[in-house]
């Protein structure tokens, strides 16, 4: 057999020593709007519920790099950073583009520890928690990567986390709750019984699905009944987030020049943003800054939920019981609970505010894709590739393949990036769901959004 080596490697010393803060880049400077005033709220109001190294970097809208603290550095690599990047060589073969006029690459972020991106941020949310002093972390999940990956890592460093899991994906995928569970923490179905907002929400509705909006209304308000010992901790979103995620970007930019590459179209897929935004930022920056003009950067979302792309730009609660604060963003309302799609991580209302500008600004597009058709895509990449991603992760592959069979009817030459954020061995009953003929499409309800303009906190001032 003539084999071609499809991975390419960074040493552990290529670690990136810096984020990239897309903020300057952008010019962006909006502040959060405190959800009970409506007006600007300054560190102080953050400070009750984020760590004190997580609100500085949100705010930090001047420095293009952020130093990444040496003991965090080698977190990464225990978490098996650098990632490797692969040519897909087997899946060109199946859709027929062998050669080097369409070539695929893409970001493994399957190998850490708990099987996707997110280790990238909760290690450092947590490291900024321990440093501060602070006994434990309250978050949401809603496929359950984020919560698998923020146990783990407080784990890690000695500190207490608790999981408010959206309930679609609580009983869709019960082993993360179990692998949760392994690593010490406590997992709740959200909504549950154990805040006053998902009282509320398990009164009007006892079969209420939950949704990420929902699920983070709950772990925000248990940060500020047990704010002497607890802060909150976002998987996404916020700019903090996609900062730390850009180690991702800027890793895949050094393997593709080792390849002799660059790539023509950037893809990851999108629900709050912090994976699409960790490979996409650092090469938006070329973008940004006219080294790559042409350079096509997309989003993908899911039909049932395209905040980006069917969304209002405008101030809205990034949460469901307006506990948490109010940002810019494209958005389908807070009160919007999307169907429970088997992509429990793209299942939020509403985008990170700097891909949102970033969207404005012109600097990338999204596109959309029904549930089955990504199942059958992630099907087609288990094949040639050799394990099942994630239904999140499908989205980015359906659109790659898309792309590569739209560049060969046009007889185009074509490098494809897209971001394999993690693999879907707790997911598969998403395809279980797709091979015994029992998965349903759902689409967004476009006349939604008009109502969703009408409940818009009316901010002043921007």
């Amino acid at each position: 057999m003539n084999l071609k080596n499809p991975v390419i490697r960074l040493p552990p010393e290529r670690i990136p020593t810096h984020w990239i803060n897309l903020a300057p880049y952008l010019g962006y400077k909006l502040p959060l709007i405190s959800p009970k005033s409506l007006k600007p709220s300054g560190p102080e109001e953050a400070l009750m519920i984020f760590p004190k190294g997580i609100v500085m970097q949100e705010m930090n809208f001047e420095d293009k790099e952020i130093e990444i603290p040496k003991d965090l550095r080698e977190a990464f690599f225990y978490a098996n950073r650098p990632s490797p990047l692969h040519r897909a060589y087997r899946l060109e073969k199946h859709l027929g583009i062998e050669g080097d006029d369409i070539k695929i690459y893409y970001k493994n972020e399957s190998v850490t520890p708990t099987g996707s991106h997110k280790v990238n941020t909760a290690l450092a949310q947590a490291f900024y928690a321990k440093e501060q002093g602070i006994k434990s972390l309250a978050t949401e999940t809603g496929a359950g990567q984020w919560g698998s990956a923020l146990s783990y890592a407080c784990a890690l460093v000695g500190i207490e986390c608790r999981v408010y899991m959206v309930r679609a994906s609580y009983q869709q995928k019960p082993y993360r709750g179990i692998l949760m569970r392994t690593y010490g923490a406590t997992v709740m179905e959200s909504p549950s019984e154990k805040t006053e907002i998902g009282k509320k929400f398990l009164a009007e509705d006892p079969d209420h699905p939950g949704s990420l909006g929902l699920a983070i209304s709950e772990a925000v308000e248990d940060t500020v009944v047990n704010n002497d010992t607890t802060r909150y901790s976002l998987g996404s979103v916020i700019n903090s987030v996609l900062l730390h995620q850009t180690i991702i970007g800027q890793e895949a930019k050094m393997q593709m020049e080792m390849a002799g590459d660059y790539p023509d179209v950037v893809i990851g897929c999108h629900g709050g943003g912090s994976n699409f935004a960790g490979l996409a930022f650092p090469f938006m920056v070329d973008k940004i800054e006219g080294a790559k003009p042409d350079l096509e950067i997309m989003a993908v979302e899911p039909k049932a939920c395209p905040s980006l792309s069917k969304g209002l730009y405008a101030f809205d609660y990034g949460d469901t019981g307006h506990m948490a604060p109010i940002a810019k963003m494209y958005t389908l309302g807070s009160e919007f609970i999307p169907h429970p799609i088997h992509a429990g991580g793209l299942r939020y209302h509403g985008a990170s505010m700097l891909t949102s500008m970033a969207k404005d600004k012109g600097f990338l597009d999204s596109s959309i894709h029904f549930q089955t058709e990504v199942i059958e895509a992630g099907i087609t990449f288990a094949e040639t590739e050799g394990f099942p991603p994630a239904p999140e992760t499908n989205h980015a592959i359906c659109e790659a393949i898309k792309q590569a069979k739209e560049a060969k009817e046009a007889g185009e030459k074509k490098v494809i990036l897209f971001n394999c954020s993690g693999h879907g061995f707790f997911d598969l009953s998403a395809y279980q769901a797709y091979l015994d003929g029992d998965l349903v499409d759902f689409e967004y309800p476009q006349d939604k959004i008009e109502e969703a303009e009408s409940k818009l906190p009316q901010i002043e001032g921007f």
